[in-house]
């Protein structure tokens, strides 16, 4: 597989009730193809957070737009564009970061969480700098973190909750 310049293509899910945003470092080639987050079939996200929340697996696009949406969540990746060989993280060059303080200014974001190593390495690398806001790595959910199974990664990942609980710094549902 050859190395290419690759443009994330599609916007990130977010709006003006998005409490937490979760960052992956750049789509995969499957995502790509299908223009949406997390698009591999043996990537855990989805199945994760329909678990964690006590939510139905969303399939279509629609429904995991829907589920993030109804449970204030925004899901966005810290590259807009790069070099890149297949989906590997590892032959990520020639970065250009997506414009993530921006987005922090425009909504109020409360916490922002990293979806593996790389996606927290580049955010600090990138925007951090710029914005100050901290971010929380947690395990990836990509099946290439087969140390990981299911549970492990829902006893990890299950620190985004308290984030999303209507009751904190005193806001109405």
């Amino acid at each position: 597989m050859e190395e290419i310049h690759a443009k994330h293509e599609f916007a990130p899910i977010v709006d003006e009730n998005t409490k937490i945003l979760i960052l992956g470092s750049f789509p995969s080639v499957k995502s790509r193809e299908n223009q949406f987050y997390y698009g591999h079939p043996q990537n855990r996200f989805w199945k994760l957070l329909s678990s964690l929340l006590e939510y139905p697996l969303p399939m279509t696009i629609e429904e995991k737009k829907e589920m993030l949406k109804k449970r204030r969540i925004g899901v966005w990746d810290v590259i807009e564009s790069c070099d890149i060989t297949g989906s590997s993280d590892s032959s990520i060059r020639n970065v250009v970061p997506a414009k993530i303080p921006e987005l922090l200014q425009e909504y109020k974001i409360r916490a922002i969480f990293a979806n593996g190593k790389l996606a927290e390495k580049l955010y600090k690398k990138y925007i951090y700098p710029q914005t100050g806001m901290k971010i929380t790595a947690l395990p990836s959910t990509s099946p290439a973190n087969a140390a990981y199974s299911l549970s492990r990664l829902e006893d990890c990942w299950k620190v985004i909750l308290p984030y999303l609980d209507d009751t904190r710094e005193g806001e109405a549902s």
